[in-house]
């Protein structure tokens, strides 16, 4: 079992900045991809961005080069650099990582995004 614990949601204006943190705990494999997800109503979730344990990564074509995933692979930590945030990134953020083709969720920070 794989437990995800979001943290650095919040609110703020357009134009500033938060880092959004997700600590894995439980049985995490060597090889993994952790990531973030984001839901706004009435939408599907959508990739954020995603890195690998080799630190390979990709992002959703709406971050643009605003936001920055890293991770910390001895703390099973992974990070969201969010700069330049739009009111259009309000959205809850979510969590994810995959291993052995199986997806791990945590439950989602909200971050809003004031105009």
């Amino acid at each position: 079992q794989v437990q995800l614990v979001e943290s650095g949601g919040g609110l703020v204006q357009a134009g500033g900045s938060l880092r959004l943190s997700c600590v894995a705990s439980g049985s995490i494999f060597r090889f993994n991809a952790m990531g973030w997800y984001r839901l706004e109503p009435g939408k599907q979730r959508d990739l954020v961005a995603r890195i690998t344990t080799s630190g390979s990564t990709n992002y959703g074509d709406s971050v643009g080069g605003r936001f920055t995933i890293s991770r910390d692979n001895a703390k099973n930590a992974v990070y969201l650099q969010m700069n330049g945030l739009k009111p259009e990134d309000t959205a809850v953020y979510y969590c994810n990582l995959v291993q052995r083709g199986t997806d791990y969720w945590g439950k989602g920070t909200l971050v809003t995004v004031s105009s």
